[in-house]
């Protein structure tokens, strides 16, 4: 099956968040049940730390975590996405392009312990933001992305994997094959202006509530609705998925550490495989699902997508087999704690559930009901069986 990072990417454009980040957040997600940043690893002295974007999804999640730790936030951006938000938040607005209205002036001469650039996606943009910022904060963290690998075929995948590379590095197109390349530009960038300052986060998919791209809560839906479940390959694709609130947890821990480097940050720390998953989500929604996996080969034929019909799912010998495969040795050993899934699913169906109906109605991703049976029909047909389980 043909696979593209055309998802992620349109996600992360569209929504003007983190590589498949969502929506507008709202405070009363809040950061969840305890995890990582409050398992006796009590915060050092408070600090002042800037967020660059701060509004949607990881943002908000990460002032959540922050604030509850002691510390105190600083957010530039646009002011048009959430402005309301977080009213006890000082807000600096301006562009992250320098060269766009009062771009960066706001931030001129004003000093934080560390900045987290959560919107950086073009290297000439986190270029300006970094050096501006290099002599008055402590670090940098950069926001980036398990998309920069250049191999996505290997498995285990590792920070010391090498990262795709573009012809022309000067390109500001964000797109299919130039997505991760410019992310890993974006690091280096960063890198430059501050050396041996910087922290580089590379998440996986990113879920939990307030995820607008519906690339996962389209499962906890689906099998919440029960019945006979399309699932897709044999089971046994690895799946990795971090909660945003983990991932916030992490980063907040980290920058408290001071540390540095980069660090893929997915999840679970358990490995999970896709059957595991949908098996985890039908026991954690008290439904009656039953799964019929259908090939990846069947799928192709049926032009059901990896990661856009079929959401979070990858098929493991496919061209972007290592998605679903990513080494979190480092970032387990750097204190990445993450979440039972089902507490992330109970979660996600209750933020799902209080949005407006007209939204509910339109997921963003994943097979269509009409679509699902269509494909199901066919299976059955063409195995002549109409079993399910």
């Amino acid at each position: 099956m043909k696979l593209t990072r055309r998802g992620v990417i349109q996600a992360a454009a569209a929504l003007g968040a983190v590589q498949v980040l969502g929506c507008a957040s709202s405070p009363k997600a809040g950061p969840g049940p305890a995890t990582g940043d409050d398992k006796g690893d009590a915060p050092g002295k408070p600090l002042n730390i800037l967020i660059l974007g701060g509004t949607r999804f990881l943002g908000p999640a990460l002032v959540q975590v922050a604030q509850a730790r002691g510390h105190t936030l600083t957010l530039f951006n646009r002011g048009k996405s959430n402005p309301g938000l977080f009213p006890d938040v000082e807000k600096l607005q301006g562009d992250r392009d320098p060269n766009k209205g009062e771009g960066l002036k706001a931030l001129a001469g004003r000093k934080w312990d560390a900045v987290i650039d959560t919107s950086g996606y073009v290297p000439r943009v986190v270029k300006a933001s970094a050096e501006l910022l290099a002599p008055n904060v402590g670090q940098y963290v950069f926001i980036s992305s398990i998309s920069v690998y250049k191999e996505m075929t290997k498995q285990n995948l590792n920070e010391s994997d090498a990262v795709g590379t573009l012809p022309d590095e000067t390109t500001e197109e964000v797109g299919e094959t130039s997505y991760g390349p410019l992310k890993a530009l974006c690091e280096k960038a960063a890198e430059t202006a501050l050396p041996g300052r910087t922290l580089n986060i590379r998440p996986g998919l990113i879920v939990g509530p307030d995820d607008g791209s519906d690339r996962f809560t389209y499962w906890p839906l689906r099998v919440a609705k029960g019945g006979e479940v399309l699932a897709p390959g044999d089971g046994e694709d690895p799946v990795q998925v971090i909660d945003a609130r983990d991932l916030a947890a992490f980063i907040i821990r980290n920058v408290e550490r001071r540390t540095t480097g980069i660090f893929n940050v997915t999840g679970p720390v358990q490995p999970m495989k896709m059957k595991g998953m949908l098996e985890t989500l039908r026991e954690a929604t008290g439904s009656d699902a039953r799964f019929t996996w259908v090939d990846t080969a069947f799928l192709d034929q049926q032009k059901v997508t990896a990661f856009g019909d079929m959401p979070a799912w990858v098929p493991r010998t496919g061209p972007e087999g290592g998605i679903g495969a990513v080494s979190i040795v480092k970032a387990t050993q750097a204190g990445l704690v993450t979440r039972p899934l089902a507490d992330t699913v109970r979660d996600t169906l209750t933020w799902f559930h209080a949005l407006p109906a007209d939204r509910q109605e339109k997921l963003r991703a994943g097979l269509s009901a009409e679509r699902e049976k269509e494909v199901l029909a066919a299976w059955h047909q063409a195995k002549g069986t109409a079993r399910a389980g």
